[in-house]
């Protein structure tokens, strides 16, 4: 069924964009607003996250228990998530109470209480999910990864760090927060049963005259890159490897998600099949696609024991050279069923539906269809997948490593 897209943007600078969906009874919303870990800077480190909990203490005349209450009532499903260059909130229920719900976010992002007494728990809390990081050593080594792979400050840290979180106060980031809550640049998408007219002045009505300030551009910074190596008494060692990969808007950029699938569908996979089924050299092996307007890069994951993580290491970065030499026809049958398949399944989920909305205007300034992401899945070949790697190649690598014992990293040279 072809996809019915509409786009409106209002006068206050706010995007509208949505998709009627026949064959859901559910609604979902993602609002995007430019308030991301990378506008958060030295002393605010960790205030988009901080933002984020404080304004569902109380929103409007709800307080804090109240606003959990009305959601709750409503059978909400909702997120918060905060990412470098935007804060998005999303929620899904059943499409009769999406403009109720609604409603209540118009007044979380335009009235939030951010009252001094509900302050502290919530930058304890982002305190403590920071201190727990130290316990599980993959998200370490992912978030460390990102930081040094991407461009600053796009690959900046939205948990923050300790100083700074234990330095912000009720006013400063009250301040903060107020700011950075605007319209200018902001996008909503809804994707469901919805009605479009309807849904436009409804929209207009919560959040139409919703006011604030143009926010400066961003300016990117050399990326970090580098090899890290962190030394520590560890039972496990984490390797992490990133490499360039296109953008979402280069010619190669389908060609690299089909390659991806080939290096990590499944345990039909290369990564797989050669380092853990083989040889038995790791717990857990994988490569994922990370993409951003910015840049883009695909992301390497290996935990394995010490006395194995040169091996690892090692046939792990030969396994990602060897894409150059070509893939086989299955090889390529089979990675372009399971994207299709992926992007299916995504596509029945309301939620997914509104995140992909924002993030296609965001990186493509356009909205994409399902048959259109598949008719370009289709026409990849393996002679496309053969040219991506050569175009980005397994070099130039940026890494992070966490063990006992630092490794000799001649492999990526």
């Amino acid at each position: 069924m072809a996809e019915k897209f509409y786009i409106h943007t209002f006068d206050n600078g706010l995007t509208l964009l949505a998709e009627r969906l026949d064959h859901v009874v559910s609604a979902a919303m993602c609002l995007a607003i430019p308030a991301g870990a990378g506008r958060d800077g030295g002393d605010k480190a960790g205030a988009a996250g901080v933002m984020s909990e404080w304004m569902f203490r109380g929103a409007g005349d709800r307080d804090s228990r109240a606003l959990n209450d009305a959601l709750d009532s409503l059978g909400c499903h909702h997120d918060e998530s905060v990412h470098s260059t935007s804060m998005q909130l999303s929620f899904a229920l059943t499409h009769q109470n999406c403009w109720k719900a609604m409603e209540i976010y118009g007044d979380i992002v335009r009235r939030p209480t951010l009252a001094a007494g509900t302050f502290e728990p919530c930058r304890d809390l982002a305190l403590q999910d920071l201190a727990g990081i130290e316990d599980h050593p993959s998200r370490k080594c992912s978030m460390e990864l990102r930081e040094r792979f991407y461009p600053q400050p796009f690959g900046a840290n939205a948990m923050g760090t300790s100083k700074a979180l234990a330095a912000m106060t009720d006013e400063s980031i009250r301040a903060h927060t107020q700011r950075h809550l605007t319209p200018h640049g902001s996008i909503l998408a809804v994707a469901g049963r919805i009605e479009w007219e309807p849904l436009l002045a409804w929209v207009g009505d919560i959040f139409g005259t919703w006011e604030g300030s143009t926010l400066e551009e961003i300016t990117p910074e050399d990326r970090p890159g580098g090899i890290t190596q962190q030394t520590k008494d560890t039972a496990q060692v984490q390797i992490g490897l990133a490499y360039a990969a296109p953008r979402i808007s280069d010619e190669h950029y389908y060609p690299a998600r089909v390659a991806e699938m080939v290096l990590s569908g499944g345990m039909s996979g290369r990564l797989f099949t050669e380092v853990r089924e083989k040889r038995g050299l790791v717990y857990s092996v994988g490569a994922r696609y990370r993409g951003m307007k910015e840049a883009a890069g695909m992301f390497v994951y290996a935990g394995t024991a010490p006395e194995r993580a040169q091996e690892t290491l090692e046939v792990t970065v030969a396994e990602l050279r060897k894409m150059a030499a070509g893939v086989s026809d299955d090889e390529l049958a089979r990675a372009k069923t399971q994207l299709k398949s992926a992007l299916v399944m995504q596509g029945e989920r309301t939620s997914a539906r509104a995140g992909g909305l924002v993030g296609d205007w965001r990186l493509l300034g356009r909205l994409r269809s399902l048959d259109e992401i598949a008719a370009a899945i289709d026409a990849v070949t393996t002679g496309k997948v053969r040219e991506v790697a050569e175009a980005y190649p397994a070099e130039n690598f940026t890494a992070y490593f966490i063990g006992p014992e630092p490794l000799d990293t001649g492999c990526l040279q």
